[in-house]
């Protein structure tokens, strides 16, 4: 059983250099398949061979990936990886896959911009001599709007005064509809957007809030692309998801209601948060006010 097991391996290793894959991820499936074969030859010897028989592969595996948890303790990530391996190897085997259920890795928060980076960010957005780049920078930091729900913004999807503002989202994630109130430092950047729009473009009917340079409505490609380079000009690397989730971390951190955020941020709620009130407009315009950063 070890002479053939040295033997697979080392055929393996041959047919492995001929497969389509980057250096890094070919030496790791070598070192990980070593590691199994390892695992197999220490093993007591048993009836069912697991390199040729589905059921004795699936047992083996599941038994070398508890070993690997328990005896090697490693994180979810690294048996994945492990796995994945072995599934490599199995295919050159000619085998199906063993039937091992995969580690869940644990959920990551998504990164928000620290209190220095969002300075930065903010004072990178007064410097900029692009009106309709601040407009964007204060309505994706202050609002928490989706890149494509900004892309799909047209003129009358705003609602604006000197003491109140909404951006209307009509269809969200999932089709939904939802308002989002604006702060002050917003609706400033977007009046300011307007007036600066109708002197470039008196005479295009476009109805896009945000326009190019060629007076053609901004794709959330170019949306992104001017965000990242505020971020890049302030040595900061974002993105819209990046403020996105800044804007909704502010929110939680000044205390606002975790219903009031995901109405805010257009989150399908889960069913135990449906026998509470939505917020109320004026909830939700009281906590966008209350966003306001000092830069």
């Amino acid at each position: 059983m070890i002479n053939q097991l040295e033997q697979m391996l080392t055929a393996y290793d041959v047919w492995l250099d001929r497969q389509p894959l980057a250096a890094n991820t070919r030496s790791a499936y070598r070192l990980q398949v070593h590691q199994f074969g390892a695992y197999l030859a220490q093993r007591p010897p048993a009836i069912d061979d697991p390199l040729h028989q589905p059921f004795a592969g699936d047992y083996a595996v599941r038994d070398y990936k508890t070993y690997l948890k328990t005896e090697r303790k490693a994180k979810p990530a690294s048996v994945n990886l492990a796995l994945a391996a072995i599934d490599h190897f199995y295919q050159f085997l000619g085998r199906a896959r063993p039937n091992v259920q995969r580690e869940d890795l644990p959920e990551q928060s998504p990164r928000a911009l620290k209190s220095a980076e969002q300075k930065a960010f903010l004072r990178a957005a007064e410097r900029t001599p692009s009106v309709r780049n601040r407009a964007l920078a204060h309505l994706f930091f202050y609002s928490g709007l989706r890149l494509g729900e900004c892309a799909a913004l047209n003129v009358d999807d705003t609602r604006l005064s000197a003491r109140k503002g909404i951006v209307i989202i009509r269809s969200g994630k999932g089709d939904t509809y939802r308002e989002v109130p604006l702060n002050t430092q917003v609706r400033e950047a977007l009046i300011n957007w307007l007036k600066d729009r109708s002197t470039r473009f008196p005479e295009f009917s476009e109805p896009a809030l945000f326009l190019s340079l060629k007076g053609k409505r901004l794709s959330s490609r170019a949306i992104d692309l001017v965000l990242r380079q505020l971020g890049t000009d302030t040595h900061l690397e974002l993105s819209a998801h990046v403020l996105r989730h800044t804007c909704l971390t502010n929110l939680i951190r000044r205390g606002n209601d975790l219903v009031l955020v995901a109405e805010v941020a257009g989150h399908k709620r889960l069913e135990t948060t449906r026998r509470y009130s939505l917020p109320s407009l004026e909830d939700r315009e009281r906590a966008m006010e209350g966003l306001h950063v000092d830069y």
